[in-house]
């Protein structure tokens, strides 16, 4: 993919389906009494595992090719997953799968042990596990690391609990457990994070009730099935969107995204650095609002700071962000941003290296990252030739593959597949867009 040749970034795309919406959905049509309907859901590897385990688990699940991705058709398991045998269920680079499992699982009485990827197997689960512990919930996991067993939990109960981090797995976890506990379940957050658990629990039959900062259910309930359409994916979404607004004369539009406003942040940046950026035919999908983004070239950028209480909202699009930055006349900081260690690679780190390669400077200045930004034209003074590597993580695949795009160079990638795990078809669907 080089830039040098591509003259313009032209056309629609349909982004890949929400992964966060399309885990949810697998989850709790599963745990749900009925059939649920499900179409465009995300046919992504972390997906997958979502439904590998749910069907392991006793829920029938039936795939077929959707317009935009699978259609599926889940019977729930009905009183209660199968509780004949141990479950040994492969979450492989999954954190949802891993996070929502532990909570769902926690209070219906079976054996199971979760694992993962080397990658999964690094990342800290002792967040979840915790609060489910308090909970009444028996979960081992050695330093709060994969593998997990959970053993069946007598007496399970509500609290009420405030996350150290901004975190929708935490806050979904715990809000899942509470589905099986008696009581009342209480979650605070010290900012806000993705609220898919809270919007999409009452469509399945459970009221969620927030308030500020806080979500909280009352326990036990059962949960009824219900059909969904996914929307478009605001994290993948903005990736070419960045690209748009970096590659001279490109106009681009992305449909039906998601627009909830926990999901949007990446594109409220961008407003605020001078992207010019568009939002079309906004409208209402059950609980979700979707619309249609354009995004226009726009040669100059500012340097902005972005707030810890403004990261929970674009964390998964702080790599991509950085090239965008980059390109922006003056500094942007990303403020509060140690999230970005413990995904699935050690991001802080390989946004500052990566971007080291294209000869610009970012440095971290305790949880903060800084961004050096030239202007545009910032990476046209690099190698013409750079070799990076991904970590096997796919948002860090992306955002390099976008930045060679950007900058005409050669980049070599030791794992580009790795993108399998939110957008398959990713490099054909940029390649779609590019005119010659």
């Amino acid at each position: 993919m080089a830039a040098a040749l591509t003259r313009m970034l032209r056309g629609s795309l349909r982004v890949p389906s929400d992964k966060s919406l399309s885990h949810r959905a697998v989850l709790f049509s599963a745990l749900a009494d009925g059939t649920s309907h499900l179409s465009n859901v995300l046919p992504s590897d972390d997906v997958k595992s979502s439904l590998a385990a749910v069907a392991d688990l006793g829920a029938s699940v039936e795939m077929s090719e959707g317009d935009y991705g699978l259609d599926c058709v889940i019977e729930g398991w009905g009183d209660a997953p199968d509780r004949s045998k141990l479950h040994d269920l492969d979450c492989g680079n999954s954190g949802t799968t891993t996070r929502l499992l532990m909570g769902l699982l926690a209070g219906l009485g079976i054996e199971a042990r979760l694992h993962g990827d080397a990658s999964l197997s690094s990342r800290p689960m002792g967040r979840v596990i915790e609060p489910l512990q308090l909970m009444g919930a028996s979960i081992e996991a050695e330093e709060g690391h994969l593998p997990a067993f959970i053993h069946p939990a007598r007496n399970l109960h509500g609290i009420e609990y405030r996350t150290k981090v901004a975190s929708a797995q935490v806050k979904s976890a715990i809000l899942l457990a509470g589905l099986a506990a008696k009581g009342k379940t209480i979650v605070e957050e010290p900012a806000k994070s993705r609220d898919h658990t809270e919007r999409l629990l009452p469509a399945f039959g459970v009221p969620v009730e927030r308030t500020g900062l806080e979500a909280s259910l009352e326990g036990p309930a059962r949960l009824h099935a219900h059909d969904l359409s996914i929307p478009g994916d605001p994290s993948s979404a903005a990736f070419p969107a960045v690209a748009a607004a970096l590659v001279p004369s490109s106009d681009v539009l992305l449909q039906d995204v998601a627009l909830n406003p926990t999901r949007s942040g990446a594109f409220a940046v961008m407003q605020r650095m001078g992207v010019d950026i568009s939002f079309e035919n906004e409208h209402a999908e059950g609980a979700e609002s979707i619309g249609t983004i354009r995004v226009r070239y726009t040669p100059e950028l500012a340097g902005v700071e972005v707030t810890g209480e403004e990261l929970p909202s674009l964390i998964d699009e702080v790599p991509v962000l950085a090239v965008l930055a980059a390109h922006a006349r003056g500094e942007t900081v990303f403020c509060q941003a140690g999230e970005l260690r413990v995904k699935e690679s050690d991001r802080f780190v390989a946004i500052i290296d990566g971007l080291a390669a294209f000869g610009i400077h970012a440095w971290e200045d305790g949880d903060d990252l800084h961004i050096g930004g030239e202007g545009q034209g910032a990476f046209e003074r690099s190698p013409r030739e750079i070799s990076l590597p991904t970590y096997h993580d796919h948002r860090m695949a992306m955002t390099w593959s976008i930045a060679e795009l950007v900058a005409g160079n050669t980049v070599e990638l030791d794992d580009r597949a790795c993108v399998s795990v939110s957008w398959p078809s990713f490099y054909e669907d940029m390649k779609s867009l590019r005119v010659e």
